[in-house]
């Protein structure tokens, strides 16, 4: 692997500049790291650890109404903030690559939807989307706007409470969260989750045999502001290194898979904004 981190910032651009020219079918992964510039904070550290407690589970979601009364006030509370972010220039660039005809896919672990707010076409959202939120009885899937509204007017003493923002519309806070009320599906009664995939959930089969033909499609892979630290985004970059498909890595700090990379670019995603123009 090549590093491009200790030479100079117009060496690295030109590392990775020489990389995107000589790819025709590019498939692109970004992780938490291409959204950081527009508000939503990400989940690990510079050595790939976590900077906070891991997220609610999937399995306590479901097993627990005192973990689902947890989530919906943290959520609550979180939701508008992340609700207002904006894509930044690394969403704008690839938004420029794709349309210039260098790109076949865009796989994002993001829930954000900034890359389709920015008019990429065709995102695959690895692990859903936080806008919807879905029935785990009838699967009906609903606006996560009008969960908020309900919310808001039932559990309307958390208008007042201390919060910090934490990444994907989370929130710290310190409270009894016993009192808090937990919406349902309106046509069944059943639980409602953020379609989204937890922790200790995962990604549909057909979704991943989808990637997995965009990777042997691809003639380079580029990762984004990803660690790959789990395993749902990590197999596609060792599939595509078993398939003898370059990968190049635009992230800061450490990953699974640097040693699967041919290029490694120590810096922020906004890099990119330089090396596809306008």
């Amino acid at each position: 692997m090549t590093t491009a981190d200790s030479g100079s910032a117009s060496g690295e651009q030109q590392a990775l500049s020489a990389f995107l020219r000589q790819r025709d079918r590019l498939l692109v992964i970004t992780g938490a790291g291409i959204s950081t510039d527009s508000g939503i904070g990400d989940y690990r550290d510079r050595a790939g650890q976590w900077k906070r407690p891991r997220p609610v589970s999937h399995q306590n979601f479901m097993a627990s109404h005192e973990w689902r009364q947890r989530y919906w006030a943290r959520s609550q509370l979180g939701y508008p903030a992340f609700l207002q972010a904006q894509p930044n220039s690394a969403h704008h660039a690839l938004v420029r690559l794709q349309r210039a005809g260098k790109m076949i896919g865009l796989v994002t672990q993001n829930v954000d939807r900034l890359h389709q707010r920015a008019q990429h076409q065709g995102v695959i959202d690895l692990h859903g989307r936080l806008d919807q939120v879905i029935c785990m009885s009838c699967a009906a899937i609903s606006s996560r706007d009008r969960v908020q509204q309900w919310l808001e007017a039932h559990n309307t003493e958390l208008a007042s409470q201390a919060f910090a923002l934490a990444p994907d519309g989370d929130a710290d806070v310190e409270m009894d969260f016993s009192q808090i009320h937990v919406p349902s599906c309106q046509a069944c009664g059943g639980i409602l989750k953020p379609h989204v995939v937890f922790f200790g959930d995962s990604v549909q089969r057909s979704l991943v045999a989808e990637i997995m033909a965009q990777v042997e499609a691809a003639d380079g892979v580029l990762v984004v502001g990803s660690s790959l630290m789990v395993f749902s985004s990590f197999r596609f970059v060792r599939h595509a290194h078993q398939c003898g498909i370059p990968i190049a890595a635009l992230n800061r700090g450490a990953t699974r898979a640097d040693e699967l990379f041919a290029l490694k670019v120590e810096q922020p995603s906004n890099l990119l904004a330089d090396l596809i123009p306008g």
